[in-house]
């Protein structure tokens, strides 16, 4: 609960004692302060490097009700596994009663704190301090993070121990609160993993597709052990309706598990309970993958994982054959990037090449007469769909040199450009994508193999046109520039598909959130990994910016891009080593890793396969 404080006031400064050799910070939760007057909001700690760990210290011998407050606050922001400090700020029964794991609140600066008039006085052994704050975002108790706005504002009692004469904290809300700062240093954003229940990887065999869940786990509070339970817990109440978990209901961690560390192989075994017990290789490899694809960006490296149950192996499987149990997309790479080029052809160059000559993409739209204005190329890049010119009409056509284009498979009547047809996207299931934005008839449609007569696809609760569409990998999930009222949003939606024999499927979208609730004006996206976009627009006032985000409205904790001016188009692939690729005042332009951006060649409309 700790927090930024510039400009929130001054306060007597707390003993702080650093061990920089050992990587300790230690807070005084026991600082020095005035007696009387207001309590100010919590300083929040400097953010430190990921090895520093910070501890609080116990409530001093007969602190007053300020310091006890402050304290408690103070011990929040700590690496107390069991929050074993804080808990001695408050009386017995409220330490037994008191869940800190059901919810974090993100403000803006630190809570602050203050004597309310009427909660009692210091001399009637009774009193009661209001916590205020700008609310950021919320941590719920499965780990699920929403960005949050509005005034924060819980109270917390205090009570003077008859016989000690000590303070105690005894009513106090649930979960813990903190400073924004405070969070970024004591949380981090890790993607749980589990399997697209109604969609396969096309061409895969039936093989599952992985799917991202992002969750916040306490960075340096074991947060191996942390995110194996949440995964073992299963997906978040948002990804829950397009997922499933090969682990079996009620599975868990056995009693005896303890923390969870990899050998000197880098292997991990994992202690599950009965639950687990007898189940089938297939299954089990399943359970190991999502395991693996979870814990692969923690540190110690786990490159194998064995689970167990009832003291018997179950499983065995390492990363490399993790990608044969189900299909995740930033583990296949691209072959090329595409692009429309001075003659509006579809044309190539080989993913992460460093070259600038592009070549013609084989097939009619690349090699024919059809001029385009936006292209999407299929995920196995077999097929590709485009957009011409005038926006009016999409066009899909074979990767094969020689082949013929055909007529348009869809029309649009909008009356301008900018009412017609956006870039199409490419689903894992060969499905494509596309929305239709002419205004007396705006629809979402989807090509069930990229042909035929097209579904609509239904968006229950939408408010607003789109103007952007992006379909995940996953096949599950979809991003959506949205335009109402002059404003453009960027919101996440799940992809509900009910097939019944003999029908055609009712698809939809469905929970939209917003990914980027402080952007007025979304104007270019893509995927860029995971569980992250690339965005460029701008906040109210601001100018336009190019960041990352997380699908739950979360910034990553990676740099953002370098700056770059009058970006118009943007696309990155699911895997991170390739260059993120834009399309500005400066033709296509990339941007390697560690590098600044370059210019490619001219042309416009770039895209990885998607």
């Amino acid at each position: 609960m700790g927090a930024d404080r510039e400009g929130r006031g001054r306060r007597t400064p707390a003993r702080v004692m650093a061990y920089a050799a050992g990587g300790v910070l230690l807070l005084a939760g026991c600082a020095s302060m005035p007696d009387g007057g207001d309590l100010r909001s919590v300083e929040s700690t400097p953010r430190q490097e990921s090895q520093v760990r910070v501890f609080a210290v116990p409530p001093g011998e007969d602190a007053p009700p300020s310091e006890i407050v402050q304290g408690f606050l103070e011990a929040l922001t700590s690496d107390d596994p069991d929050y074993k400090t804080a808990r001695q700020y408050l009386t017995g029964e409220a330490a037994k009663t008191w869940r800190p794991e059901l919810s974090a609140t993100v403000l803006k600066d630190g809570p602050g704190a203050k004597p309310e008039g009427t909660g009692g006085r210091e001399d009637t052994g009774d009193i009661t301090y209001r916590l205020t704050g700008t609310k950021v975002a919320t941590v719920d108790a499965q780990q699920a993070y929403a960005p949050a706005t509005g005034e924060y504002g819980r109270t917390v009692h205090l009570t003077q121990d008859d016989k000690t004469g000590q303070w105690r904290i005894d009513v106090l809300p649930q979960g813990v609160v903190m400073g924004e700062s405070d969070f970024q240093r004591n949380y981090m954003s890790v993607d749980k993993y589990y399997l697209a229940s109604n969609t396969v990887a096309a061409g895969e065999d039936s093989q599952p597709t992985a799917v991202a869940d992002p969750v916040y786990v306490r960075r340096r509070v074991d947060p191996m052990t942390q995110t194996v339970r949440s995964l073992l817990n299963g997906p978040t109440r948002w990804l829950g309706p397009v997922v499933r978990s090969s682990f079996p209901t009620g599975t868990a961690l056995a009693k005896d598990a303890g923390t969870l560390t990899p050998d000197d192989r880098n292997k991990l075994t994992v202690p599950l309970n009965d639950k687990a017990a007898g189940i089938g290789t297939n299954r089990c490899h399943e359970m190991a993958a999502q395991m693996l694809f979870t814990l692969r960006d923690l540190s110690p490296a786990v490159d194998e994982v064995e689970l167990r149950a009832d003291g018997t192996e179950l499983c065995a499987l390492t990363q490399g054959a993790a990608e044969a149990a189900a299909f995740r997309s930033s583990a296949r790479p691209p072959d090329y990037l595409y692009f429309v080029d001075g003659k509006d052809r579809l044309v190539r160059i080989p993913a992460g090449n460093s070259g600038t000559k592009p070549d013609p993409a084989p097939g009619a739209l690349g090699e024919g007469d059809t001029a385009l204005r936006s292209v999407a190329v299929s995920r196995d890049e077999h097929t590709a769909a485009g957009v011409s010119l005038d926006g009016k009409s999409l066009y899909v056509g074979s990767l094969v040199s020689g082949g013929s284009l055909g007529e348009p498979v869809l029309r649009s009547h909008g009356r301008t450009e900018s009412d017609r047809l956006t870039t199409p996207s490419w689903d894992a299931d060969d499905g494509l994508w596309v929305a239709d934005r002419d205004p007396e008839d705006p629809r979402l449609l989807l090509f069930e193999d990229g042909k035929g007569e097209p579904l609509e696809v239904r968006t229950p609760h939408l408010d607003g046109r789109i103007q952007a569409v992006r379909v995940a990998a996953d096949g599950v999930r979809i991003a959506l520039v949205v335009e109402k009222g002059g404003k453009k949003t960027l919101l996440i939606g799940l992809i509900e598909r009910d097939e019944k024999p003999g029908e055609k499927p009712a698809v939809r979208v469905v929970e939209l959130r917003s990914a980027t609730p402080e952007l007025e004006k979304v104007t270019a996206m893509s995927w860029a990994g995971d569980s992250r976009l690339v965005v460029v627009g701008r906040e109210h006032g601001g100018v336009e910016q190019m960041r990352y985000v997380q699908v739950d409205g979360s910034t990553p904790d990676v740099p953002a891009p370098a700056a770059l001016t009058g970006v118009k188009e943007v696309t990155a692939a699911e895997d991170d080593q390739l260059p993120l690729v834009a399309y500005s005042v400066d033709g296509i332009v990339r941007l390697p890793s560690g590098a600044q951006w370059q210019k490619v060649t001219e042309g416009t409309a770039p895209v990885y396969p998607g």
